[in-house]
């Protein structure tokens, strides 16, 4: 035997379920009219508390909005802290005041289940509020901090701000839904698998823009600043939300995304302490010994005259046409600049002292020798000194 399936009908406000609702209503009606009959006193002194609890709130907050208007420094904790309190909304302060007193007006359960879910609402969304006003100014607090660089966060506070409040929201929509009961597990896997497909779609665009990000609040280097990665020496221009500009130091353009920019190894020249410079003298071969000795003393007597900081000289060694010393010294700042006219300025006085005291500076020099066929040597040579015929025996 087949059964028949029954057919589903929309259900209709019928006069049944009008009398139901109705008969509803009269009872919380009357519910709430024995409450207020019964606990006047209490009442009137919980709506009392509640009206002063909602105006010390309210001066709390036009209060911190004046002393953080005043201040001026928005990057300063105080008042990021003054700002996030300044955007406490009324709603919150309304329900925050009817929760404090509810204990003291022995408020009818099905009241106070209310109250419960609407104070859970409010605080679940005004601490959403606060911590994203207090996460957008710590952003911008580092971007003032930055420089040269807080316009390239401007740019990107857009995408900064929808993002901050996307998550924040999503996770204040889903504790309130798991406050009153609903099973959100199936919410929590759609965001998820969301995010997922976003982030993979986009990975990109989000990887260069968290690296423009990451180099504004860590600060490898900065607008102006002249950097060396791989083989590339350039000063940076702009830093973008998706690439960094650089200008080499041969006049062209170099373009590289962020991301890549950040996997390789950075010099920062322009955050050179001192400028080191090194200075191989060749001398004759036959300077004298005495000579020779005095070399390190008159190398730093003339770095420290010229403000440098000397740091070592002496012999090296024994080349093929002369002897080698070296001069190591460190010019005290970060200008490139002033390093030349330093080592230029040590240089020229180098060249003055060494005159004056007799030293010669060596250059490639070759002798040669022309012989005849029979292995005669062929005039011009130079002649040895005559030895003599008996020379006189040691004893």
């Amino acid at each position: 035997m087949i059964k028949a399936t029954p057919t589903l009908e929309p259900r209709i406000l019928t006069p049944d379920l009008w009398s139901t609702i109705n008969q509803r209503l009269v009872g919380y009606y009357q519910l709430i009219a024995d409450w207020i009959r019964e606990n006047a006193l209490e009442l009137l002194a919980a709506v009392a508390i509640g009206f002063a609890i909602y105006f010390i709130l309210s001066w709390v907050k036009r209060r911190a909005t004046t002393i953080a208007t005043r201040r001026g420094d928005d990057g300063a904790l105080a008042t990021v802290a003054l700002r996030a309190v300044s955007r406490t909304t009324r709603f919150f302060r309304i329900i925050l005041s009817v929760e404090l007193v509810n204990s003291f007006a022995n408020t009818p359960a099905p009241v106070s289940r209310v109250i419960l879910v609407l104070f859970t609402i409010a605080t679940v969304i005004q601490i959403a509020i606060w911590l994203r006003e207090i996460i957008l100014a710590l952003i911008e607090r580092r971007a003032q901090q930055s420089g040269t660089e807080h316009e390239t966060l401007q740019s990107a506070m857009t995408l900064i701000k929808l993002g901050v409040s996307f998550a924040l929201f999503a996770i204040a929509t889903i504790v309130i839904l798991d406050n009153l009961g609903v099973n959100v597990t199936g919410l929590i896997a759609g965001l998820g698998v969301g995010g997922i497909a976003i982030g993979l779609a986009a990975q990109g665009i989000f990887s260069d823009l968290f690296a423009a990000i990451s180099i504004i609040f860590d600060r490898p280097f900065k607008r102006g600043d002249t950097v060396t990665y791989g083989t590339t020496t350039a000063r940076v221009e702009k830093i973008g939300m998706k690439s960094t500009r650089l200008r080499a130091l041969t006049g062209e353009e170099k373009i590289i995304s962020n991301s890549k920019l950040l996997e390789m190894e950075i010099t920062n020249n322009t955050q050179t302490v001192y400028r080191r410079v090194n200075f191989v003298l060749s001398l004759v071969q036959h300077t004298a010994p005495a000579l020779a000795v005095k070399v390190p003393a008159i190398l730093q007597e003339i770095v420290e005259a010229h403000d440098g900081e000397f740091i070592r000289a002496g012999f090296t060694t024994f080349a093929a046409s002369s002897l080698d010393f070296q001069l190591v010294f460190d010019v005290p700042s970060d200008d490139l600049d002033v390093m030349f006219a330093t080592r230029h300025s040590v240089g020229i006085a180098i060249v003055d002292r060494f005159a004056r005291e007799g030293i010669e500076f060596a250059y490639p020099t070759q002798t040669t020798y022309t012989a005849s066929p029979d292995g005669t040597m062929v005039m011009p040579y130079a002649t040895p000194a005559a030895l003599p015929v008996n020379p006189p025996r040691k004893r």
